[in-house]
């Protein structure tokens, strides 16, 4: 009986995600217009909190350029992401918890698909909420941060 209870509970938790509710590990907004521009939106969103950013990925031409070696489909249009800090964010994080090192660098990415062109998807990892009240309440302040830089880039 404890078997199939549990089994319930994995179907019904799979279908709810199958459904489009947002994973607890990542937040995901959208904006219609070209991908460069999309992209200079987030860069600003970012300077104008202060923040400089640190390093520039290019994920799809990763993807592109390997493709041939090991098989798959173009996913991408373009992916890109921003990884870069802030000292005061991620100075409380670490006085609250050193391990908290773990989530600093931020990475704020956006991507168009190649199946959904001119649709511009921008989001970010999630810090895990954890560790002492002071961790969580740092930790928090991170998923603020983030979530008020991709809102305003994709507003």
């Amino acid at each position: 009986m404890k078997r199939l209870i549990v089994l319930f509970v994995l179907v019904t938790i799979t279908a709810v995600r199958g459904a489009g509710a947002e994973p607890a590990h990542l937040r995901l907004y959208a904006a219609e217009g070209e991908f460069e521009d999309v992209k200079l939106f987030v860069e600003d969103a970012i300077i104008s909190q202060g923040l400089t950013i640190d390093f520039r990925g290019h994920v799809g031409q990763m993807l592109e350029r390997t493709r041939a070696a090991v098989g798959g489909s173009k996913i991408y249009k373009r992916a890109e992401f921003f990884l870069f800090c802030s000292a005061v964010i991620s100075r409380a994080t670490m006085e609250a918890d050193p391990s908290n090192i773990s989530f600093c660098p931020y990475n704020i990415f956006y991507y168009e698909l190649e199946t959904e062109p001119g649709k511009i998807h921008v989001g970010y990892r999630r810090p895990a909420i954890v560790g002492s009240e002071a961790s969580k309440k740092s930790l928090a302040a991170v998923d603020d941060l983030l979530d008020k830089i991709v809102r305003e880039a994709t507003e």
